[in-house]
C-alpha cells in the first residue's frame, strides 16, 4: 500500500483541483482530505456519508460553583485571561471560563485548592468517511473558531490505512494542508511520496522552497508540478532551474485554463469536464506521479 499527499507552501495553488482530478484518473484507492481547516474536496466529489463520529483534540476547563471557594488562584494563574468573574456573581467571586479563550492548558485546574475547576474533553469537529463516485473518501469538518493541531488529520490517515487494508486498495491518496505548520507535517508524515503544487509568483516560489525543506527534513521523496506556469513564464523557469539545483524532479506543467473554474462550477473534475490540452497535462501529470510513486 502507497501513500500520495499532494501539498502546496500555499494556499490557492490549484492542490485540490489536481487531487479531484487523479481521484478520476487513479484506479483502487481511498480518498482522503486532510485539508481539515478548509475542506473542500466534498464540494467536487459529492460524497455520500456512511459513518461519522465526533473529534475531540483536547480539553477546556469549566469551574465547578458548588466547590468554588472564590480563593482568585486560577484567575492569577491564566494567562489567557479565560477567567473572569461576571458582574451579577461580583458578590459572590464565582469565576466563568470563557471557551473562546482558554487554550485548554490545565493550569487552572491543577493550582485550584478546592478541586473546583472540571478539565473536559470537548467536541472540535467531526470525521466522516463516505463513498464517492471514485470511491470511499475520509474527510472532516472543525467547528467554528476549533484549532487543528494535526491530531485530526493523523486520525484521518489512520481510518484511510485501515479501510485500504481492509478493502485491499493499493493507494492511498491524500489532499494534504497548504503551509508548513502541524496539519502538513501530520499529512507527509510516513507517506511514500510527496508531490508539491506551486504557482509561478514570488510568494509561490518562497513558500513553495519552505515546504520543500519541510519534506526533506522527513526524508520523503518528492517531485513538483508548476500550476498556471503560462501566467508567468519567466517565474516559472526561476521555478525550474532552483528545482534543478536541489535534484527536485519536475513531474509536470498545467497551463491556466478557465475550465478549471467551470468545472467546480458544475460540481465535477476538470478531466471530466472538457478533453482540452489541461486534461491531457493532468492526465500525464497523474501517470508520472504515479509513475514515481511505483504504483
Amino acid at each position: 500500500m502507497k501513500e500520495l499527499v499532494i501539498i502546496s507552501g500555499k494556499g490557492g495553488t490549484g492542490k485540490t483541483s489536481l487531487v479531484a482530478s487523479f481521484a478520476a484518473l487513479a484506479k483502487k484507492k481511498v480518498l482522503v482530505d486532510c485539508d481539515v481547516d478548509a475542506a473542500d474536496l466534498h464540494l467536487v466529489l459529492n460524497p455520500s456519508v456512511e459513518e461519522e463520529g465526533d473529534f475531540s483534540g483536547g480539553k477546556k476547563a469549566r469551574v465547578l460553583e458548588e466547590d468554588c471557594v472564590a480563593c482568585g488562584a486560577c484567575l492569577e494563574a491564566c494567562r489567557f485571561d479565560a477567567l473572569r468573574v461576571p458582574e451579577e456573581a461580583s458578590e459572590s467571586g464565582i469565576p466563568v471560563v470563557n471557551p473562546i479563550f482558554c487554550e485548554g492548558c490545565g493550569v487552572c485546574f491543577r493550582v485550584c485548592p478546592a478541586d473546583a475547576i472540571a478539565f473536559e474533553p470537548v467536541v472540535n469537529g467531526r470525521w466522516f468517511v463516505s463513498q464517492t463516485r471514485y470511491g470511499p473518501l475520509v474527510h472532516a469538518k472543525l467547528g467554528i473558531a476549533e484549532g487543528n493541531s494535526g491530531k485530526l488529520v493523523s486520525l484521518l490517515r489512520e481510518k484511510a490505512r485501515s479501510m485500504a487494508e481492509e478493502k485491499g486498495l493499493p493507494l492511498i491518496l491524500i489532499d494534504g494542508s497548504p503551509g508548513i505548520g502541524c496539519p502538513v507535517i501530520a499529512s507527509i508524515t510516513g507517506s511514500h511520496h510527496v508531490l508539491v503544487v506551486t504557482e509561478p509568483t514570488l510568494s509561490g516560489r518562497h513558500d513553495l522552497f519552505r515546504v520543500l525543506e519541510l519534506a526533506s527534513h522527513f526524508r520523503i521523496p518528492v517531485s513538483l508540478c508548476i500550476n498556471k506556469w503560462d501566467l508567468n513564464p519567466e517565474m516559472t523557469e526561476r521555478i525550474e532551474e532552483d528545482a534543478r539545483k536541489r535534484s527536485i524532479p519536475l513531474a509536470g506543467r498545467v497551463s491556466y485554463d478557465p475550465a478549471v473554474t467551470k468545472a467546480q462550477i458544475a460540481g465535477t473534475t476538470v478531466v471530466e469536464f472538457t478533453d482540452g490540452p489541461v486534461s491531457g497535462e493532468i492526465r500525464s501529470l497523474w501517470e508520472r506521479t504515479a509513475q514515481n510513486l511505483g504504483h
